[in-house]
């Protein structure tokens, strides 16, 4: 789910390490059919022990980020791809979600306007903008203070617990709410990270002004939408599928689900001459405002609208 599962509950150690292989995945250290380093070796380098390893990387075989065969080791099958409508083959084989969050943030003033199911892919880029940070003010204060924007501003509009949430559905009980339940887990975990790791870029005076909103959609959403310094976007979309998923330590089921990294990215840059790109940039940006202005609970309660509470 758009690098938005987080199975077994495991731990801080086991969601620490599944959010750094996650990353590498994301962020092109590991690309797509490329493998990933032995178990023994993981373990050794992220000072965890090898059961970890092995949860942590039957938890990513269950989400389908990657293919494991004993004796073959464990194979990227699935990355998120980004491409363009103005960028040559080769820049968009180079293009990665991180990159492209990475650029905005190479502005003064960054806003960030996101419309997703969980901020989990989200966190994960902006706790990796938080080390990068933090690596060069230690080597280089200088420096440090020059990549590092004075504002950031996002809103990121998330789903309604009190939603009807159409997926995952339980091929055999369709009753069953566990599925849902988990992922309203993932999305409480992960909107928690990224709150964290933006008020650590504010305490940690990296960033002077840092401002996170967070409002939530009466519907779920059925595509995601990246607004980035309200020039450019990403515009993808949920895609169906059938698969596994891991309830608890013994327990897996078959579900009806929703997968975001195998369906392309969509990058448009307004910057670009191209007629096309600056229209959807503009486009987009006006469907997020109106939604979160008019479909959002806390923009109908502002305007006095009984609405039921997220």
């Amino acid at each position: 789910m758009d690098a938005e599962h987080t199975g077994e509950g495991g731990g801080r150690e086991f969601r620490r390490v599944l959010e750094a292989l996650r990353s590498r995945m994301l962020d092109g250290t590991y690309p797509l059919n490329t493998y990933l380093p032995p178990q023994r070796e993981l373990a050794q380098e992220l000072e965890v022990s090898r059961d970890t390893v092995r949860r942590v990387v039957r938890e990513l075989t269950d989400e389908g980020w990657i293919s494991t065969r004993q004796g073959s080791g464990s194979k990227v099958v699935t990355t998120q791809r980004i491409r363009s409508t103005s960028l040559p083959p080769a820049g968009e084989r180079g293009m990665t979600l991180g990159r492209v969050i990475g650029d905005a943030f190479e502005e003064d003033e960054v806003t960030l306007d996101v419309c997703t199911l969980t901020s989990e892919s989200l966190g994960i880029h902006i706790r990796l903008m938080l080390d990068r940070i933090r690596a060069e003010r230690s080597s280089d204060p200088r420096r440090a203070e020059r990549s590092a924007p004075r504002s950031i501003k996002v809103r990121l509009m998330l789903p309604s617990e009190s939603a009807t949430w159409p997926y995952p559905i339980n091929v055999r009980d369709p009753d069953d709410d566990r599925p849902r339940a988990r992922l309203r887990e993932i999305a409480r975990r992960s909107t928690a990270t990224l709150t964290q790791a933006l008020d650590e870029l504010k305490t940690e005076e990296f960033v002077p002004a840092v401002d996170l909103e967070i409002r939530h959609a009466l519907m779920v959403p059925d595509i995601k939408v990246y607004l980035l310094n309200k020039r450019r976007m990403l515009y993808g979309t949920y895609k169906a599928v059938q698969r596994k998923i891991r309830l608890g330590s013994d327990e897996s089921v078959e579900v009806i689900d929703v997968l975001g990294l195998d369906a392309a990215l969509m990058y448009f840059s307004g910057d670009d001459a191209h007629a096309v790109d600056a229209y959807m940039v503009q486009d987009k940006q006006s469907w997020f405002d109106a939604r979160w202005d008019l479909h959002t609970v806390e923009g109908l309660t502002a305007r006095g609208v009984a609405v039921p509470r997220p």
